[in-house]
């Protein structure tokens, strides 16, 4: 058994897991895509997709706004924690697909960058 020490909301706790070396295989699932909607960005654009269920708590940008490499664009809440989704690089918001308080799926479109 190999221990290890947890932090959950500033509490620490002490876990032991232990490893089952002979235990019977368990079959994966098969794996699915995630289905995204159609989405045309301009030429050289790039569509950024949400990468799990949630809620969007904030929209940081509007169409037209220049960002730069790393700005938060929006913050989506999944299984209780914020998530900063960010400019991956210098460009210009070309549409934003989602309102703050929008429930989205794995995949959906939230930005297209131009």
């Amino acid at each position: 058994m190999r221990k290890f020490l947890v932090q959950v909301n500033g509490a620490r706790y002490e876990v032991g897991v232990e490893e089952i070396t002979n235990a019977p295989a368990i079959e994966a699932a098969p794996k699915t895509e995630p289905v995204a909607p159609a989405a045309s960005a301009p030429a050289g654009g790039k569509t950024i997709l949400s990468p799990m269920p949630g809620t969007i708590l904030q929209v940081a940008v509007k169409a037209g706004d220049a960002v730069k490499r790393g700005q938060l664009l929006m913050v989506l809440e999944a299984m209780k924690m914020e998530n900063e989704i960010q400019a991956p690089a210098d460009c210009i918001v070309a549409s934003v697909s989602v309102q703050a308080g929008a429930t989205v799926s794995t995949g959906q479109l939230l930005l297209t960058l131009g």
